[in-house]
């Protein structure tokens, strides 16, 4: 008996080696390329699709009620989505949630998002896992037709991460002030009036939350854009300067963001990074980065404070790891992921410098690590005084 037009599969991700996952599609129609890679977080999912660093990339999500409490404008950690696509285990049910404004399907579609619905992503997860973050081509046709071995192709004359600065790809196109505040009941987002610190963040793919955590912690902030100079941070007489997240291969971003770092460290000023930010800062004080096999993407990640023994749940999201047997003489390893063993923050000994892998404003634990930006704060503070 022929398959009923129901059991029709109207998506297909096509991996490099030839490996096919049929599903049903939502979102957008057409094809897409990216690098395949997993989340294990149970929520957030439009934070994440949104997320600048994961600019090149399709996400599997591995918890399977995505969808579910639909999306809204509150949420985005930038204007559009950017990541390529999403795969998920289960299609998206009506939204059942008092803040929905939109469902998920409707919103990726309008922002030409491709995402496919049906999949096993146990078994996806699995393979992301053995054999690292492959390259995919993952297409949308409502009817249902599919040149399979041109979507393998496609997948892999996919260019990959690895060389890539995509930092330009999504960072501001000029500067602008930022004054929004964190989240809070009743009021929800509030503005800053009694700023106490000027600060600039170079944008290498910022998120809006970090931004607010700046902001709540008493910071005027100034965002320019990834390939500003140090002589355009300094011109602005920052208190401190913070980097920001992103996305792409931080070797290839450092080709002009390392020489604007060293030229701020010199004049001593506090720096704090995250993310891209944080490798970026590795790079100029002589550290080097290195591509992770599968990467670190998710709302669960513990992670150990060395000086102190505490550990913090973690949100994570890179495929690149600062190598810790490159650290310079004068900088110290001061986080590290309990998963396996990499590094996640570093400091230099004799300045107020430091850094995290992690996103201490994602609040998955849910405020183990909002201490960073008063320790930041605080430095700022000392240096003034």
């Amino acid at each position: 008996m022929a398959p009923s037009q129901t059991n029709v599969p109207t998506a297909c991700l096509a991996l490099a080696d030839g490996t096919i996952f049929y599903g049903r599609g939502f979102g957008a129609t057409g094809t897409t390329t990216a690098e395949l890679c997993f989340n294990t977080a149970m929520s957030g999912y439009q934070e994440i699709m949104t997320d600048p660093s994961y600019a090149g990339q399709i996400v599997t999500f591995t918890f399977p009620h995505v969808g579910n409490v639909g999306v809204n404008p509150d949420d985005d950690e930038t204007l559009d989505p950017v990541a390529e696509g999403m795969v998920v285990k289960w299609m998206p049910t009506e939204p059942s949630n008092w803040r929905a404004a939109d469902r998920l399907s409707d919103w990726l579609a309008r922002r030409g998002r491709i995402a496919i619905g049906g999949v096993d992503t146990r078994r996806l997860t699995r393979a992301i896992r053995q054999q690292g973050a492959p390259h995919v081509a993952l297409s949308h046709d409502p009817d249902g037709q599919f040149d399979v071995a041109a979507l393998v192709e496609k997948a892999r004359g996919f260019a990959g991460l690895t060389g890539r600065d995509l930092a330009r790809d999504v960072t501001c196109a000029q500067s602008y002030r930022w004054d929004e505040m964190r989240w809070a009941w009743p009021d929800g987002y509030t503005r800053q009036t009694e700023a106490r610190h000027r600060v600039v963040a170079i944008d290498y793919g910022a998120k809006r939350n970090i931004l607010r955590c700046l902001a709540s912690a008493g910071c005027e902030v100034t965002v320019l854009p990834a390939t500003a100079t140090a002589d355009d941070v300094l011109a602005l007489a920052p208190d401190g300067v913070f980097l920001s997240n992103g996305p792409g291969d931080p070797a290839a971003t450092g080709e002009y963001a390392v020489p604007t770092i060293r030229g701020v460290l010199d004049k001593d000023v506090p720096v704090f990074g995250i993310c891209l930010g944080h490798q970026m800062l590795a790079l100029a004080l002589g550290a080097r980065t290195v591509k992770m096999n599968h990467g670190h993407h998710g709302a669960n990640h513990p992670v150990k404070e060395i000086e102190t023994g505490k550990v913090e749940v973690t949100s994570m999201n890179h495929g690149f790891a600062v190598d810790t047997q490159s650290l310079p003489t004068g900088v110290l390893e001061t986080h590290v992921s309990l998963f396996d063993g990499s590094n996640c923050g570093i400091r230099m000994a004799d300045k107020p410098v430091f850094s995290v892998q992690h996103h201490p404003e994602a609040s998955p634990g849910p405020q183990d690590s909002f201490y960073l930006f008063e320790r930041f704060a605080a430095a700022m503070d000392q240096g003034r005084a």
